[in-house]
């Protein structure tokens, strides 16, 4: 069953192969496979598609139809100038671009792609399920505003410090809605587990994002200022301080914080997939009369990530869509929406679900 890896099973014996050997190898492919090449090539996809949206050519030298771009951006980054500041408090300076990637690479280990295995030892497409693992994902998310902060106040730049107090009251004012709208889902489910979730819209005949269209709604907004994109890039906000919390960063540093934000789109969009449209299942997965959406030529955890990934793709796209198409908030704009609508309604949300659920 386990193919070329039963000696390397028989060696450790099962508990170290399946609690400590499995998971390095899936969380290496991961991060080395999965989720580093699709930020490369994101990233290439965004300036493609924003060069159609203005009317213009996109990067188009380097390979064909500029395949190759992003290597050659990975090479001109690893091969820069390392600057610090003088002045700049060193350790904090080297530590926050760390601060924001590593939580959301480790957010992306409870993330179900596909399927869970139908026995032991058979293949699945998430690294691990805990049964706490929505709280697990929010407790990990807020680390990661810690690293804009310090980020900007090691600097020793005015311009970096303003980018850096900015992410701070933004970033904490929709951390508050957003967790507000991913209770809705989980008064549905009955559980925290996040392959649970998806297996409760199996078994309830929809994707919740039908009962809890405002808590969706809410959470993409939400969703969207918390990774500091536009409409909400704020803390960057090139016309007025110049690149916000990263304006003193270079070189490989400077490729973190970009690193950061791109996995933190990807988390934001998987965590909506798996919230509120039903993870790896195929649209209506109750109805008999869409049968042939299962692809059953296909093993079924492939069907599901092809699912998922369909889903995920969709939303990033929007990321995109949303940057060529909409211009910046103003701050006050943005704190309005967050404590004078987006929590009421949140609050709202929960009360009204609640109820609905004692209800029935």
């Amino acid at each position: 069953m386990l193919g070329p890896l039963q000696p390397v099973h028989d060696l450790l014996g099962p508990t170290l192969f399946f609690y400590a050997l499995s998971p390095a190898i899936k969380i290496a492919a991961v991060v080395f496979v999965g989720v580093l090449p699709l930020i490369s090539y994101l990233v290439l996809a965004e300036r493609k598609i924003l060069g159609f949206m203005q009317v213009r050519l996109g990067p188009n030298r380097v390979g064909p139809w500029g395949l190759f771009q992003p290597i050659a951006d990975i090479m001109k980054l690893l091969v820069k100038e390392d600057v610090i500041p003088n002045r700049a408090v060193k350790w904090a300076f080297i530590l926050a671009p760390c601060l924001v990637v590593a939580p959301a690479l480790v957010i992306l280990s409870v993330i179900p792609f596909g399927p869970p295995a139908a026995q032991e030892g058979g293949l699945n497409f998430m690294i691990t399920d805990i049964n706490v693992g929505v709280l697990f994902v929010v407790a990990l998310a807020t680390i990661g505003v810690y690293g804009l902060i310090i980020g900007g106040w090691a600097s020793n730049s005015k311009f970096s410090l303003l980018g850096g107090l900015r992410s701070a009251a933004q970033m904490i004012s929709y951390e508050v809605p957003q967790g507000f709208a991913i209770v809705g889902p989980l008064l549905l489910a009955g559980t925290m587990s996040l392959t649970g979730i998806v297996e409760a819209q199996r078994d309830s005949g929809m994707w919740f994002v039908f009962p809890q269209i405002l808590a969706f709604f809410i959470y993409l907004v939400a969703g969207v200022a918390e990774s500091n994109r536009n409409p909400f890039d704020l803390p960057e906000a090139e016309s007025e301080l110049v690149a916000g919390f990263h304006t003193e960063y270079t070189g490989m540093r400077f490729a973190l914080f970009f690193l950061g934000e791109y996995a933190n789109m990807i988390v934001v969009s998987a965590l909506a997939v798996t919230l509120f449209f039903g993870g790896w299942l195929r649209p209506f997965p109750n109805v008999e009369a869409l049968a042939f959406l299962d692809l059953a030529f296909l093993p079924a955890g492939l069907v599901g990530l092809i699912w998922f990934s369909i889903k995920l793709g969709a939303f990033l796209f929007m990321y995109i869509w949303f940057r060529g198409t909409f211009p910046r908030y103003r701050f006050d704009q943005l704190m309005d929406l967050g404590w004078k609508w987006l929590i009421p309604l949140s609050l709202f949300n929960v009360f009204a679900t609640g109820l609905i659920k004692i209800l029935r």
